[in-house]
């Protein structure tokens, strides 16, 4: 089995991350860090803080130089990070000494890391919301079709009321649409420039240095915390804790389809399923699976993407490794899971039957509506006994609920024993929710 199943060749495409997965490598990792030290240099020159004439050469070189990240990798595992390696390579691929001794000036690895970092979460959020608001526009337009499709809610694993598909549909979108409303707050709130020098004080950035990160926020479109982050890592743990957000979201729409399609239930299908290698019958929930295994594994990085926010003194080697680790698989977690809920949302299809069927035979879903109809004649304490003993009858002599209620008070109403009558405001639920989607 591969270290990462998001890069493995037997199980990449089980756990697809879509366009993501190409920002996640070391190839991406050094071309951003060259897009900082380029932009960096830009900066600086047209502030007069290095010669302009260097800038401009460094800049053009950021854009053009290809490094391979493999002949990092010695001095990576010998300094602890590859910035100084890279500085060194990059210096030496401009081949006009006098202008690369200018690149990387007053800048510390961190902050090179760092920045190049929020330039692939910047690109990652925006492949996630893509893929996201494609899910949406899915699950939208099903809740529309199927708002008064009447099917059994269930609690605790039990039949409960009566509900519908769309509403169903909208309860699993609904978080959904709200963390993509909550995406420019994050993106406004985390997707932060660093640039503050050694130890976090910008001593070798000059007297403007202030003004030389606001220039660098600019040149390459992120935020200006006006400040060092070095030891602070909420901006990174905002993006996970969205990430997070939405995948657990993902996760319950999972959970939900491996009950609706089982075959006790039968209430889904999922267009091509997985198959057995012995037991041909089989058709397994492959995708929400996958959707459920992703939040598992969310869990734990979360958990240690937290225990190393904290930072000793000005920088902690140790904090900053295990960030590395974590960070990497989080944003391909977070990408997985709604690549794979996107790629299964056209294929989810009801199977009205037996929605339907549930909701029949013995009847005591309407064991609720039947308690509330005989408290308008009783104290609500006496309706809910009365019930009682009507759902222990019906079970007993295997009649419906309904036909035995309906001989004990023959002046029930037929409607309060169908399942377009009791589903209370879940068809509005439905369409709310796929005017919001549409409003997108």
């Amino acid at each position: 089995m591969a270290a990462s199943v998001f890069s493995s060749a037997l199980y990449g495409p089980l756990f697809a991350t879509g366009e993501v997965g190409r920002l996640w490598s070391d190839s991406a990792e050094v071309r951003a860090m060259l897009l900082v030290e380029g932009a960096l240099a830009k900066v600086q020159g047209a502030q007069g803080v290095i010669p302009e004439l260097s800038a401009a050469f460094i800049h053009r070189s950021s854009l053009e130089v290809q490094i391979d990240p493999a002949g990092l990798a010695r001095d990576a595992a010998r300094n602890g990070v590859a910035v100084p390696g890279l500085v060194t390579a990059f210096r030496t691929a401009i081949e006009a000494p006098e202008h690369a001794q200018f690149a990387h000036w007053g800048a510390t690895s961190q902050d090179i890391i760092d920045t190049g970092l929020m330039l692939r979460m910047r690109q990652t959020l925006a492949a996630i919301e893509a893929r996201l608001r494609a899910l949406l526009q899915h699950l939208g337009n099903a809740a529309e079709a199927h708002a008064e499709t009447p099917m059994a809610a269930r609690t605790y694993g039990q039949h409960a009321t009566v509900t519908s598909w769309g509403a169903v549909l909208a309860q699993w979108g609904a978080p959904l649409l709200e963390a993509l409303g909550q995406l420019d707050q994050v993106r406004a709130g985390a997707l932060w420039v660093s640039l503050s020098g050694a130890a976090g004080t910008s001593a070798a950035l000059g007297a403007n240095s202030p003004a030389t990160r606001a220039a660098l926020a600019e040149a390459l479109n992120l935020k200006d915390p006006g400040r060092s982050w070095h030891t602070d890592r909420t901006p990174i743990l905002k993006i996970a804790s969205w990430m997070a957000q939405v995948v657990a979201a993902l996760a319950a729409m999972g959970h939900g389809l491996i009950g609706h399609v089982s075959s006790d239930a039968g209430e889904v299908t999922l267009g091509t399923a997985g198959g057995s290698s012995t037991m041909p019958q089989k058709q397994n929930p492959v995708a929400p699976s996958v959707l459920v295994a992703l939040n598992n594994h969310m869990t734990g990085l979360l958990a240690t993407l937290q225990q190393a926010a904290p930072h000793q003194y000005q920088r902690d080697g140790a904090a900053w490794f295990t960030e590395w680790m974590v960070v990497p698989q989080i944003a391909l977690c977070a990408a997985s899971a709604v690549e794979t809920a996107a790629t299964l949302a056209p294929n989810i299809a009801p199977v009205p039957v037996r929605m339907r069927e549930h909701l029949g035979g013995a009847g005591l879903i309407y064991a609720e509506p039947l308690s509330f109809a005989l408290a308008s004649r009783m104290s609500r304490p006496d309706a809910q006994a009365a019930t009682k003993a009507l759902v222990a009858e019906a079970i007993a002599q295997g009649l419906p609920l309904s036909t035995v209620a309906r001989t004990t008070y023959p002046d029930l109403p037929a409607s309060l024993f169908e399942a377009t009558n009791q589903m209370g405001h879940a068809p509005d639920d439905a369409r709310a929710f796929a005017r919001a989607v549409a409003a997108l």
